[in-house]
């Protein structure tokens, strides 16, 4: 059976069974701010469990996408090495919210096994947590299980807790005997031995823990299970790992054939390549992208491990992105997102390679020289953090390498020097719905935050709750005109009046389900009464919003009309003043196109086609080509927002009623904000017009200065900076035959075996002259080191030069130029023969040069 097959006949029995399929949330999470990824398919209903929110249905049943690479749950350093840990894995599941409970969870669990998918009941166990007498009982009432396969566990494993308070109960485990003969099973070995594995995991939510550590009943009883998709298609597909399911097998076929390798001979780097592209597949399509933070950098650790596992199949150009199309194929059926943005995939993971790919294979000679003249069993913790630091080493690739050669890692060490380097941000004072000091008065009964913002921006409403916070006050109401901020939109602001309430709302944000108004003002409890008031929302304000949140989908719709379809949304901001929209491209958009795009939009608001707004079943509306946007979460009714034939988009934001409204569209801004990441900010309606007046106001001025016409200005430009170029040169020839000279520096200069090292202090020229002197420097070295550092700028520099010989055995100058910046506060780069260093403090130049002289001579040696 294949596993597409299995995982459709898990959903298909639970709907005959009056359960409602949920699709699997995206594993990068939207309104967890607890989790890096989507651990487990649970999460997506955790605020059900604590209360937060009423379920859409008593009955739920889908197949959760789950990555686990941190936290207690981090089954990284397995991968691969065993048959059935993963980074990425697929979790089947059905929840009872206050429904069906024990009884049902334990018969349909075992009817589906045995009775569907035929699973061997000679080979099945099942356990219970030691004081639940009930589930106990009713494995032997509701199946025809051996009642000597019946166990009991402790808490350890078979007692689940969200937390270290809130929801909990003791769960019932189905183990599976996988070993070659049924008659070696004994009880003994559950939950002990590799050859019983845990296939179904049913978890039965009926207690809360308090923070005294007391259980109370809860008020209603909730089921919620898990069952491994890899490991169930080992078990019904008869084979040994999961890695040999037709989950993995193409994968693996595919690698083989890009290597020349053999699977079977060398097991380990194709399993954790396998897994590895899986976790990246799912994790971009969701929207994460590698960098140097959070969930980006778990992205960067797992592709440069998987890189440097290929080496070990002799795999030294970029490999890696020639597997994402495996995924969409195998997997593009049930998660048409890894397929849809196949393309987006290939160019994130291509390029995040490419980089690293420059740095590897120096960073494993680099690694190789410090274990061959380390004197001890531990590589120090600021070894590991050069290789960090310097060739992009993350720290378990480093772990993973020394346990390989028999040596541990002092990982105190490096976090040590890491925090010496970066600080930390801290975190922004803004609302946060894990926010512990608000404590909250009631003042009337019933539902909240109904949104009727879309039809009218002033309301009167009662006010359900309110808590002082910080010298603000949070206000929750039963209905609302003000837009909560979500899907980029920032929240709204106004005023709320009544009977002892007169307070500004300056922001509005969403706890749960909850519109929660943050606002100053006064509101006086003992004059409040019904809680009745006026609501009424910056009508100014919220136009300005309404104009840039409607040219933000004309804006997305144009890029991927210029750009390609590959491009794809990585973030938006919308608020009263500007827009803007983060996208994936690989290269700076060029003005032409920029100008094309702008072409495009504000063509659409010329035509002034009213906007479409429809609610859909969000299945009929993907069906339809509908975008959603980047950052929302959808239910199974969704707003669809239409603007002509050019966008159609899933948003739950406020927009005009035709596009003519928006006026104006102006870009204002290109940049880059990450590594295959570039963000368009523009204006719209009376601020693009006050922008075009101030360029054209500025033209203006300079075609009085330059006496000139506007054809002709460019011409005049070029000429007067063709003019300072000359200059330049001139003064620079002048300089030159004033400048040091370089047959002084030799004289005094250090030698290291038989290469010299000059280092000096330049307070005068610029960047230039530097370069021209480390060239002038270079010519007369036979080999060695030079750098040359400069204070005569507001921020100092420095250039490295090395001579052929040595870079030819690795030292490489644009590596030592990131040293030197990082000891300046900056960074650096270049050419292996020619780098540039650049810092942020002059007061850092002299330590800088002590650490430099250190560091070249420490690398001399080593050659």
């Amino acid at each position: 059976m294949r596993a597409a097959d299995i995982r459709q006949g898990f959903i298909d029995f639970f709907e005959k069974r009056e359960h409602r399929f949920v699709r699997s949330a995206p594993v990068v999470p939207i309104d967890d701010p607890t989790l890096l990824f989507t651990n487990a398919g649970m999460n997506q209903f955790k605020p059900i469990f604590l209360g937060e929110s009423e379920p859409g249905s008593l009955r739920a049943v889908n197949t959760q996408k789950c990555i686990r690479v941190s936290g207690k749950h981090n089954d990284l350093e397995e991968v691969g090495l065993d048959g059935f840990h993963h980074t990425f894995f697929e979790m089947l599941g059905n929840w009872s919210f206050g429904d069906y409970y024990k009884a049902e969870a334990i018969q349909w669990s075992w009817e589906l096994f045995t009775g569907v998918w035929g699973l061997d009941k000679d080979r099945l166990w099942a356990t219970v947590y030691e004081e639940d007498d009930e589930a106990f009982t009713l494995w032997s009432e509701v199946t025809d299980i051996g009642p000597d396969r019946i166990l009991r566990s402790g808490k350890k494993d078979n007692f689940w807790e969200m937390g270290e308070t809130g929801p909990c109960g003791p769960c019932s485990e189905i183990h599976y005997f996988v070993g070659s003969d049924p008659g070696e099973q004994s009880a003994a070995g559950v939950n002990t031995s590799n050859e019983y594995w845990e296939l179904w995991n049913l978890v039965f939510i009926q207690n809360e823990r308090h923070a005294d550590g007391s259980l109370s009943d809860l008020p209603a009883k909730h089921v919620d299970t898990g069952a491994g998709l890899e490991r169930i298609a080992c078990v019904i597909q008869g084979k040994d790992t999961n890695y040999d399911t037709d989950l993995f097998v193409p994968i693996i076929k595919k690698l083989e054939g890009l290597a020349g390798s053999s699977y079977e001979k060398d097991p380990v780097p194709h399993r954790v390549i396998a897994d590895h592209i899986r976790m990246l597949c799912f994790a971009i399509a969701d929207g994460a992208l590698p960098s140097n933070e959070g969930r980006g950098y778990v992205l960067r650790r797992i592709l440069r491990r998987a890189a440097r596992f290929g080496r070990m199949l002799d795999l030294h150009d970029p490999f890696i992105y020639k597997l994402v199309p495996v995924i969409g194929e195998t997997m593009g059926e049930a998660f048409p997102e890894v397929a849809e943005k196949e393309t987006h995939i290939e160019l994130v993971i291509g390029t995040e390679e490419t980089s690293f790919n420059k740095t590897l294979d120096r960073g494993l000679v680099h690694f190789d020289r410090l274990v061959s003249g380390l004197g001890e069993k531990e590589i120090p913790g600021p070894d590991a953090f050069r290789l960090y630091d310097t060739y992009g080493f993350p720290l378990d690739l480093t772990q993973l390498m020394a346990r390989e050669k028999g040596l541990s890692v002092d990982e105190k060490g490096f976090n040590e020097a890491m925090a010496a380097q970066k600080q930390r941000a801290r975190r922004s004072g803004s609302f946060r719905r894990d926010d512990s000091d608000l404590d909250w008065s009631s003042v009337s009964e019933g539902e909240d935050s109904m949104f009727l913002g879309y039809e009218t921006l002033d309301v009167r409403a009662l006010v359900r709750r309110y808590a002082p916070s910080n010298g603000q006050t949070m206000v929750i109401l039963d209905q609302t005109p003000f837009y909560a901020e979500s899907g980029g939109q920032v929240g709204d602001t106004g005023r709320i009046e009544g009977t002892g309430v007169d307070l500004d709302v300056i922001d509005v944000q969403k706890d749960g389900d909850s519109f929660v108004h943050i606002c100053t003002g006064t509101l006086d409890p003992d004059a409040l009464g019904s809680g009745e008031v006026k609501c009424v929302v910056d009508g100014a304000r919220r136009a300005h919003t309404r104009r840039n949140h409607t040219a933000t989908h004309l804006l997305h719709a144009a890029v991927k009309q210029v750009l390609g379809d590959q491009v794809q949304q990585a973030g938006s901001f919308v608020d009263p003043d500007h827009l803007r929209f983060d996208l994936t491209y690989f290269e700076k958009i060029t003005p032409e196109k920029v100008t094309e795009i702008e072409k495009i939009v504000n063509r659409e608001i010329l035509l002034n086609n009213k906007l479409n707004v429809s609610v859909k079943a969000f299945d009929e509306a993907k069906a339809e080509g509908v975008v959603a946007m980047f950052g929302e979460k959808y239910g199974d009714q969704v707003r669809v927002v239409e603007a002509g034939d050019i966008s159609k988009e899933l948003c739950g934001g406020t927009h005009v009623d035709r596009t003519g409204d928006i006026g104006l569209f102006k870009i204002t801004e290109e940049s880059s904000l990450a590594s295959g990441v570039r963000r368009l900010v523009a204006v719209t309606g009376d601020r693009a017009v006050e922008l075009v007046q101030e360029q054209a106001e500025i033209l203006g001025s300079l075609r009085s200065l330059l006496n000139c016409g506007p054809d002709q200005l460019s011409e005049r430009v070029e000429s007067i900076l063709s003019d300072r170029k000359d200059l330049s040169k001139r003064l620079k020839k002048r300089h030159e035959a004033e400048g040091p000279d370089v047959n002084d520096w030799l004289k005094s200069a250090d030698q290291v075996d038989d290469h010299l090292f000059v280092i000096e202090l330049v307070d005068e020229g610029d960047t230039e002259d530097l370069k021209r002197l480390g060239d002038a420097l270079l010519s007369k070295i036979k080999s060695g080191v030079g750098v040359l550092f400069h204070t005569g700028g507001e921020k100092p520099s420095a250039v490295v030069v090395v001579t052929r010989d040595l870079t030819e055995r690795g030292l490489d100058a644009s590596v030592l130029a990131k040293s030197i910046g990082g000891l300046m506060g900056g960074g650096g780069g270049g050419r292996p023969h020619l780098a540039t260093a650049g810092g942020r403090d002059l007061k850092l130049v002299k330590g800088a040069m002590v650490s430099a002289r250190e560091l070249i001579h420490e690398e001399l040696n080593n050659l």
